[in-house]
């Protein structure tokens, strides 16, 4: 049991504290278990539970000390529950959850739960070369999963587990991305309405069936993203909000500490030891649950102070600005130092604004993230595809714009959970046309998705096109896997994946400039586009043809003479096309005819809403 040192005190409150889960919240140690918990501004602290018949005895009692943390050791179990009986500066008393709690009680109930953190890694090959399977020039494809709607499985975290690696590997993702899993009361907010920052729910196991799960999926060779929400945070009583009758964690100023959009509150990011609670937080994720990487959740929503907000209902900067300056220095904080002191990590933002350099090492400015999702390409191509393929010739830009600005940032290409909510429809849905046209379409996006410069994330069931909305309450419609067309369309994500993972042309460019050039990029009369990626001497051609029209004897330009070959149809029979299946893997000789620049060039048949991958015979 670790003690409360002076050092710790002054870390914790000069906002520079990445370990205060170490010191503060429920430690046991032999039938003893100090609890400390930061509540300045209250007049009295105990602690009840099950141990004490959640009524205080003489001597339950916390003593404060000058940092603003209260302590007391006494008699306690690993498993029993336990609050914190808070008595503010009028002498109201209010039992508030422990915000450092490891467990909680299974919700709607909300207490914590004494926990020991014991488990028996069997990861350190992976842990040891995790760096590279997520580095720029790596192959990232991300399956996104709510572990509640995933599949129905009674044995929680560690069936799910042994289930979802094994699926993941079959499929060919290189990571899992699980929305956020830290403790919620409200189970319709997917975890978006975080009070456990240092508990995982309670609702699929304990922490360690959490290690477990997680262990599994290392040893099938697949990452864990956890995504991860400090932008705001519920007002339940029993949660941080005016924890010690003050307001602690948020903003006293509701222009401030109020969030619009989801009614709840928001971190008071100026507060050292607000940042410490944060930072924290993010450390104990990648120390203790051997976390690969963390999606940081709504992050313009932290760097605007105007965010959703009309004019009045802001507070303007020291400089007159709008950006949240602590929001800023708390992020850069934040991804310094969980890229000093965890090896192979990678953090995410979901940023969705044009704020500059997200991506960009602090040390030069930027805010330290690895990669950003990139928001536009998302709106963009969904905007594009939605259409009836007759009106896409006059909205070509929306396909063709993301060019321009591909190599501002490190982008992760998200299709996304946020696509297929809220009266959205599923991918397949939004697609045109019958269902043989719409299949074909949402063939054609996923193909044009992997082809395209990015990492890869795709929410659970559009891989084998589910009908209807996510709904949360019940499981994927696995049976709808089953059918012929949807499995073909599966069969077609793993052939994506295998053929990213092989290809360094299709990754190894993903945030460089060789790794993208038009070919054709302005034939909006046809809805045609060709392009190249490039990885060094590693070259790949992609042509796809937006409409159900087959565009035949459509020549276009490449860089290499001799013998090309065909790796991909997404039209192919075996995805459910209409093409012969030995249309994958035919070869053909370039002309010597020039074309788009180049003095060979390919005639080839492009068939109706398809992409064909083209590899140079070596």
């Amino acid at each position: 049991m670790r003690a409360f040192t002076a050092e710790d005190a002054w870390s914790f409150n000069q906002g520079t504290h990445i370990g205060a889960h170490e010191v503060l919240g429920a430690h046991h140690d032999g039938g003893q278990v100090t609890f400390r918990v930061w509540a300045p501004s209250a007049s009295a602290v105990a602690v009840v539970g099950d141990f004490n018949d959640w009524t205080p005895q003489p001597g339950d009692g916390l003593e404060a000390d000058p940092s603003g943390v209260w302590r007391i050791t006494r008699p306690g179990e690993p498993g029993q529950r336990y609050k914190f009986a808070v008595t503010d500066a009028s002498g109201n008393t209010v039992e508030k959850a422990d915000p450092y709690a490891f467990a909680t009680e299974e919700p709607p109930r909300t207490a914590s739960v004494i926990a020991e953190l014991n488990y028996q890694w069997n990861d350190h090959d992976w842990m040891s070369q995790r760096g590279g399977r997520a580095a720029l020039d790596a192959p990232i494809s991300i399956y996104e999963v709510h572990l509640g709607s995933w599949r129905y499985e009674p044995g929680g975290y560690r069936a799910l587990g042994s289930q979802l690696a094994a699926y993941a590997a079959d499929m060919g993702f290189t990571h899992v991305e699980l929305l956020p899993i830290t403790e919620h009361p409200f189970y319709g907010s997917w975890g978006y309405q975080t009070t456990g920052y240092f508990a995982p729910t309670s609702r699929y196991g304990s922490p360690t069936d959490l290690m477990a799960m997680i262990d599994e999926l290392h040893n099938r060779d697949i990452g864990v993203i956890l995504d991860w929400v400090p932008s705001h945070f519920p007002t339940d009583e029993f949660g941080l909000a005016r924890f010690d009758g003050s307001h602690l964690y948020e903003h006293a100023d509701p222009r401030l500490g109020h969030h619009p959009d989801w009614d709840s509150a928001i971190f008071n990011y100026e507060r050292n030891e607000v940042r410490s609670f944060l930072l924290s937080s993010a450390h104990f994720w990648a120390e203790h649950y051997h976390i690969d990487g963390i999606r940081v959740d709504a992050v313009a929503s932290m760097l605007y102070r105007d965010y959703s907000r009309a004019d009045g209902e802001w507070i303007p900067n020291e400089h007159g600005g709008n950006e949240n300056l602590g929001a800023i220095t708390f992020l850069q904080e934040l991804n310094r130092t969980l890229y000093l002191h965890h090896p192979g990590i990678q953090v995410m933002a979901e940023e969705s604004t044009a704020w500059p350099g997200v991506t960009r090492p602090v040390d030069q400015g930027g805010l330290g993230f690895g990669f950003k999702w990139d928001m536009g390409w998302m709106h963009d191509t969904l905007q594009y595809v939605e259409r009836d393929p007759i009106h896409r010739t006059h909205h070509h830009n929306d396909i063709t714009f993301r060019a321009v600005y591909r190599t501002s940032e490190n982008y992760v290409l998200p299709l996304s959970h946020d696509e297929v909510v809220h009266g959205k429809g599923s991918l397949l849905d939004k697609m045109p046309g019958d269902y043989w046209q719409q299949l074909a379409n949402l063939r054609l996006l996923l193909a044009y998705q992997w082809t395209t410069p990015g990492k890869k994330l795709l929410f659970m069931g559009s891989e084998f096109g589910q009908s209807g909305e996510w709904n949360h309450e019940a499981e994927l419609s696995w049976f709808q896997a089953s059918e012929p067309q949807r499995a073909a369309l599966s069969h077609l994500v793993t052939e994506l994946n295998r053929l990213y993972r092989s290809l360094p042309a299709l990754h190894g460019g993903d945030c460089t400039e060789e790794g993208f050039e038009w070919i054709v990029g302005d034939d909006g009369d046809n809805s045609v586009i060709v392009f190249n990626r490039r990885h060094g001497n590693d070259v790949a051609v992609v042509a796809a043809n937006f409409t159900p029209v087959p565009r035949p004897g459509y020549r276009f330009g490449v860089d290499v003479d001799g013998q090309w070959q065909r790796v991909l149809n997404s039209d192919d029979a075996t995805f459910g096309g209409a093409s012969e299946p030995q249309t994958t893997g035919a070869t053909v000789e370039a002309d010597l005819e020039p074309s788009h620049g180049r003095s060979q060039s390919l005639l080839m048949d492009l068939p109706g809403l398809s992409i064909q991958v083209f590899v140079p015979v070596s």
